[in-house]
C-alpha cells in the first residue's frame, strides 16, 4: 500500500459570512489549497467533502460546480465535529486501497449562534432536564467536574487553557479572534455552565478548509517532495458500550482508544509528538485530552498548563493555532484546519507562532455521538 502525503493544504480567516453559501465557502478553501500544490481540479481523481449542516444537500457536487464538473466521483459525508477527519480520512483510504493517486479532501460549515446540542426528541422521553443537560457546555462541564473530582483540578486551571490558547491565537491571521484574555477577564465573564465561562467556550463561525492528498509515487513523479508532509496514521473511532452512557456522556474513551491506535499505527509514542492540535471545544475538555492523548498521566493535566508545558516554547505546545477556543469551531472544517496548522510548522512556514524543530504533530478532533479522529503527521524528508 502506497504512503500517502498532503501536498495542498489550506484554510479561509474563520468568520461569519452569511452573504456567501456553504459551497461558496467550500471552493474558496479547495481552489486555496489546489493553488498551494500548483494543481488544478482537472487533476483530482475523487473528491471528498465534510459538512454537518447540509449533510444532504450534495455539498461536494455544489462546490465543483463553483470551481470544475471534471465528472470525478464525489463522497459526501457527516459524522459530528469529526465531519472534516473523516473527509480526510476517506480521501487517505482511497489512495492507501490503489483506487487514486490524487485526491480533494473539504471541510466546510456555516454555523448558526447559541448553545449546540439539547434538543428534545420528538417521541419519548426528553433526557434534557431529567439526567442533566444536552448542552454541549454542561456535557463538558460535567466532565470537567468529575476531573476535580478525582484529581483536584481547580477552576483556575481551566480557565488557564482559555488565557494561553487566546494568547496563541494573537499571531495566526486566520483566527477569529486575535486578542489576549487576562486570566481575571476569563474567569470573570459570563458563566455559561461551571466550571466553563464564556470566554471558554468555542466560538461557532463560518469556514473551510481543504487538502489535496497524493500517492508516494505521485509527490516523486510531480516533484512535490520537498513541501510534503506524509500522512503517519489516521485513525476513527467511536465508543464501546458502557453503563454509564445512559446517565453521563463518556468524553474520554473514544480519544483514548483512537490515541493508542494511531500511536501504534505510526510506531511512535506521545514522547514522540512535537505539537497537538486538540479538540478544545472548552476549556474543560483540552485538560481532559491532555490525559486521553498520553501527553502526560492520569491527574497530571492541571501541572501541564500550570507549568506551562504545553504553550508555545514549553515541552509539547497544544493549539498553537488558538485552537477551537478562538480560531474557532466550523463544525464540517475544524478536522481539516488543525492538519493546516500541523502542516505549517512541519513544513516551518509558521511564522511567529512556529514550533520550532517540528516533525511529528497530532491532530485530534472528538464528536459526541461518537466519533474521534486523530490523525499523526510527519515532516517531508
Amino acid at each position: 500500500m502506497s504512503d500517502v502525503y498532503i501536498v495542498g493544504v489550506d484554510m479561509i480567516k474563520f468568520g461569519r459570512f452569511p452573504e456567501q453559501t456553504v459551497p461558496q465557502l467550500g471552493a474558496k478553501a479547495a481552489l486555496m489549497a489546489l493553488d498551494d500544490a500548483g494543481l488544478t481540479i482537472q487533476d483530482m481523481q475523487a473528491l471528498y467533502c465534510g459538512n454537518l449542516g447540509q449533510a444532504s444537500g450534495m455539498v461536494g457536487q455544489r462546490i465543483l460546480q463553483q470551481i470544475g464538473q471534471t465528472g470525478i466521483p464525489v463522497v459526501n459525508c457527516a459524522n459530528a465535529c469529526a465531519t472534516g477527519a473523516t473527509a480526510f480520512r476517506e480521501g487517505w483510504m482511497s489512495i492507501k486501497a490503489g483506487l487514486y493517486d490524487l485526491v480533494l479532501a473539504v471541510g466546510v460549515e456555516q454555523m448558526g449562534r447559541g448553545l449546540l446540542g439539547g434538543g428534545a426528541p420528538a417521541q419519548g422521553i426528553p433526557s434534557e432536564g431529567l439526567l442533566g443537560s444536552g448542552t454541549m457546555p454542561s456535557v463538558f462541564a460535567e466532565a470537567g467536574l468529575e476531573h476535580s473530582s478525582k484529581y483536584g483540578t481547580t477552576f483556575e486551571q481551566f480557565a488557564k487553557v482559555s488565557v494561553k490558547n487566546h494568547h496563541h491565537a494573537t499571531t495566526n491571521d486566520k483566527a477569529m479572534y486575535q486578542i489576549e484574555t487576562p486570566l481575571e477577564d476569563v474567569m470573570n465573564s459570563e458563566m455559561i455552565s461551571y466550571p466553563n465561562t464564556k470566554l471558554m467556550c468555542s466560538v461557532n463561525v463560518d469556514g473551510s478548509a481543504a487538502a489535496v492528498l497524493a500517492s508516494e509515487k505521485t509527490v516523486k513523479e510531480l516533484g512535490l517532495g520537498n513541501r510534503a508532509v506524509k500522512v503517519r496514521a489516521s485513525v476513527l473511532t467511536s465508543d464501546p458500550w458502557q453503563e454509564r452512557d445512559l446517565v453521563l456522556p463518556d468524553v474520554n474513551t473514544c480519544t483514548r482508544n483512537a490515541a493508542k491506535a494511531a500511536y501504534e499505527m505510526a510506531g511512535v509514542g506521545p514522547d514522540d509528538i512535537d505539537l497537538v492540535e486538540l479538540h478544545d471545544c472548552f476549556a474543560t475538555a483540552e485538560i481532559l485530552h491532555y490525559e486521553n492523548l498520553g501527553l502526560c498521566g492520569d491527574g497530571e493535566a492541571g501541572r501541564l498548563i500550570d507549568e506551562g508545558e504545553v504553550a508555545l516554547g514549553g515541552r509539547i505546545p497544544v493549539n498553537v493555532s488558538g485552537g477551537l477556543l478562538s480560531k474557532g469551531h466550523p463544525l464540517g472544517a475544524t478536522g481539516i484546519a488543525n492538519m493546516y496548522e500541523i502542516s505549517k510548522h512541519l513544513r516551518g512556514e509558521a511564522g511567529a507562532r512556529q514550533v520550532e524543530g517540528a516533525r511529528l504533530g497530532m491532530t485530534h478532533v472528538i464528536g459526541l455521538g461518537s466519533a474521534c479522529g486523530i490523525h499523526i503527521l510527519e515532516k517531508g524528508a
